[in-house]
């Protein structure tokens, strides 16, 4: 891959062991074709795709710093970023889960005023953290990771620059540490990149789903990134297996979504009219045995669209513990099929530093490639 691509789009074909992380060229220095088919190179054990482990607890201080009231000054390099983004620069080691609830309670202020988690942030504001103190079960010691976990995350690596990266993220393996998870994809970047300054996820994806995640090393780079998501510029298609086939001319599924919490403390999202604007765009790749291996282009990102958008047409996924059908799932991990069949294959965005138009693809995971040549039509 060449440091400077066409201007067209272009597709980065991921070999895992082949690529050098410097300035985005490929090891063997060879330039990539667009749109060119890829086949699966990972060659990476599945066993280990979902061994982010639990923790034990106990308390602990998260840092020294934070035992008391501290105070930061938006620059001009985080101007327009997100409070939660923010304020997840600073308190690397705590959970989304745990940044979102000191939010909530107000603990934290931007310019002595309550403030919201997507709030975007001002050149001087002035924006205060609470004393933290969390438990060992939320903490997050990323020199403790185990070695074969930070192996499989390098390995995932599709593309890196000065600027960015982009993982093929595994199944079962979380953006984020929290609600009982050590450590997520972030962290373990982290500890496989100790001399960054910085690492910030653009977005993220379901646990269970697989697929392109896109990571910024500059304040700069997300912030222009994030635009790009505010203006629709990114491109965004997914590969999954719908339980029954599609039904025939059903292409544009639009019908708001709704995020319900149970008393139990879980969640679940529903369609509703009282819910969010979600618009997805499906079409079928291939017939399969009584399923359809269909592509979704989403419009807005909204949690578990995919999922719900494809149940409400009568197709819920295929490994879908929580929408879909129990029993067939139960059927198919008999053929290795362990996990929702959901991949984040492709991701289109404009480079912020080269101003080319990149399109990345993240090679199917052998799981998923051995359960659509088990469901083919012969």
């Amino acid at each position: 891959m060449s440091r400077r691509a066409p201007k067209k789009n272009v597709n980065r074909r991921s070999e895992q062991s082949g690529r050098s992380g410097k300035s985005g060229r490929m090891s063997d220095g060879s330039k990539v074709k667009a749109h060119r088919p890829v086949k699966n190179k990972n060659n990476i054990n599945l066993s280990k795709q979902a061994q982010f482990t639990e923790s034990k607890s106990d308390s602990v201080v998260l840092d020294a710093a934070f035992q008391k009231v501290q105070f930061f000054e938006v620059t001009e390099e985080d101007q327009g970023q997100r409070l939660d983004n923010f304020l997840m620069r600073f308190l690397r080691r705590a959970p989304k889960t745990f940044v979102y609830r000191i939010v909530r309670k107000g603990e934290v202020r931007v310019n002595k005023k309550r403030a919201k988690a997507n709030q975007r942030l001002e050149v001087g504001d002035m924006v205060r953290v609470p004393p933290v103190r969390l438990a060992e079960s939320t903490t997050v010691d990323e020199t403790g990771i185990p070695q074969e976990e930070l192996n499989l995350i390098d390995r995932c690596i599709l593309f890196e620059d000065k600027d960015l990266m982009v993982i093929n993220k595994p199944s079962g393996v979380a953006v984020h540490g929290g609600s009982g998870v050590r450590y997520g994809l972030i962290e373990v970047l982290r500890a496989l990149r100790p001399l960054a300054k910085r690492l910030e996820l653009v977005h993220r994806i379901d646990r269970d789903t697989s697929g392109c995640l896109l990571v910024a090393k500059k304040a700069s780079v997300l912030k222009a990134l994030h635009q790009q998501m505010r203006e629709d510029k990114f491109e965004k298609r997914y590969l999954a297996i719908t339980s029954h086939p599609w039904p025939e001319g059903v292409k544009r599924v639009d019908v708001p979504l709704q995020k319900i919490h149970l008393q139990d403390g879980g969640w679940h999202v529903k369609v509703s009219n009282e819910g969010k604007e979600a618009l997805s765009f499906f079409r079928v790749k291939q017939s399969l045995k009584d399923m359809s291996l269909v592509e979704v282009k989403l419009k807005t990102g909204r949690t578990h669209q995919i999922r719900v958008h494809a149940l409400s047409q009568g197709c819920a996924l295929l490994g879908d513990d929580k929408y879909g059908d129990r029993e067939l799932n139960k059927r198919y991990r008999k053929l290795g099929m362990k996990r929702l069949a959901l991949h984040a294959q492709f991701l289109g965005f404009v480079h912020p530093a080269t101003e080319e138009r990149l399109l990345f693809e993240a090679p199917l995971w052998s799981d998923f490639e051995r359960i659509i040549q088990e469901l083919s039509i012969q």
